[in-house]
């Protein structure tokens, strides 16, 4: 069995319906390892990173207003990263398929999924779907000092004038 990382984000209407608790307990069925883990506001230029191969399609525009939490009120995300023996399928085996109503009633998106009038799949959790999928996604959402294992090169750099928030 092959030790793989692979991204999970719960969507805001996960969040907002308070969902969390249920869809982590679900996770934790894996036995895998959580490597990284932040809430986090999601916004235009990171939606459109992250959905990048489903720019143009004629619901982009909803899937957008989605994954940025205009549709909910609520403009949160959790993003973690699992680790181990197989990640990918045992993640996404427990996700269920991307469809709600084609997803086993047991899956997450079985049980708490609803698709829209509109036939926006409102699914809520992503799962990568493949080794290079997990590894883009992983880097667009976390920098390597956010996850307590080292998954793919990374370099010190030394930046002048670096400004940031601190806590006073």
């Amino acid at each position: 069995m092959k030790n793989q990382a692979t991204l999970v984000i719960i969507k805001p209407d996960g969040l907002k319906k308070s969902l969390t608790g249920n869809i982590l307990s679900r996770l934790s069925e894996t036995k895998l390892k959580i490597i990284g883990a932040k809430v986090l506001q999601v916004n235009k230029s990171l939606a459109d990173k992250h959905y990048q191969h489903l720019k143009g399609k004629p619901f982009y525009p909803e899937l957008e207003k989605y994954i940025t939490g205009q549709m909910h009120g609520d403009n949160r995300v959790m993003a973690l990263v699992y680790w181990g023996p197989n990640a990918i399928s045992k993640i996404r085996s427990i996700a269920g398929a991307t469809n709600p109503e084609e997803a086993d009633p047991v899956s997450i998106r079985g049980a708490y999924g609803r698709i829209l009038t509109s036939g926006l799949f409102e699914n809520v959790v992503h799962a990568s779907s493949s080794d290079e999928e997990a590894e883009r996604e992983i880097k667009l959402w976390f920098g390597p000092s956010e996850i307590v294992q080292e998954l793919y090169p990374a370099k010190n750099i030394a930046v002048a004038n670096d400004e940031r928030r601190v806590w006073e």
